[in-house]
């Protein structure tokens, strides 16, 4: 490892351990840690706000199905303190699957956000630096949440995606200006995606396993 990559693996472990890093929960006995789950979800909203204004909507659909988990999760946080557990407990005690169904959606969302961020990754390990970003976006809406919208919701989705920031605009978002900070900030942004990738798919086998997936489309 030269001195350079020293210091860059150093930098980033120094941004990793610092207050803006998203960091999803380890998965112990096949459960998720629900309060640590949860903070790392609105760390996710605030990327998203990252994004521009106009992505409002997704951000505002988001951090309605984390505020609806928020709710259930402190009706009793012993009980409630990993996801699965308190998703059970709702199906068995409640009609209406509010957890439930805010679970599933915000999964869906974070699968799209993984994806998304993924291709990134790739695309910058593959020695490109692909600046045009709606490719990426549109790819990762088409595998993880077109199929349970309506045309409505797709057209808005459409509409959105044009918007997307370009990848030098997005990168330097996400280093809060600092236009020094790439490999950083994209060595920071793989390792915040192991975790959450082992959280969605756990998530996604969880609800195939207990029939709790739900294909309405929206």
């Amino acid at each position: 490892m030269s001195s350079t990559d020293s210091i860059i693996q150093k930098e980033a472990y120094t941004v990793i351990e610092s207050d803006n890093r998203v960091q999803f929960p380890e998965i112990i006995d096949d459960k998720i840690n629900t309060e640590e789950f949860l903070q790392a979800a609105r760390d996710v909203v605030r990327i998203v706000d990252k994004f521009g204004k106009l992505f409002a909507p997704v951000r505002y659909d988001m951090q309605g199905n984390i505020d609806k988990l928020t709710t259930r999760y402190s009706m009793d946080k012993k009980t409630n303190s990993t996801l699965q557990d308190m998703i059970l407990l709702e199906k068995s005690t409640e009609e209406d699957l509010v957890a439930v169904d805010a679970l599933m959606w915000l999964t869906r969302a974070l699968h799209m956000i993984l994806l998304f961020f993924e291709r990134i990754v790739e695309d910058h390990k593959a020695g490109k630096a692909t600046e045009d970003l709606v490719a990426f976006l549109k790819e990762a809406y088409k595998e993880t949440l077109e199929p349970y919208h309506g045309w409505m919701a797709q057209q808005l989705f459409n509409l959105l995606s044009r918007m997307t920031p370009t990848r030098s605009q997005l990168l330097l978002s996400l280093a809060d200006g600092e236009s020094d900070k790439e490999e950083i900030t994209l060595y920071n942004m793989e390792l915040s995606l192991i975790n959450l990738k082992k959280n969605v798919l756990a998530l996604k086998t969880f609800y195939n396993d207990h029939d709790l997936e739900v294909t309405t489309v929206v």
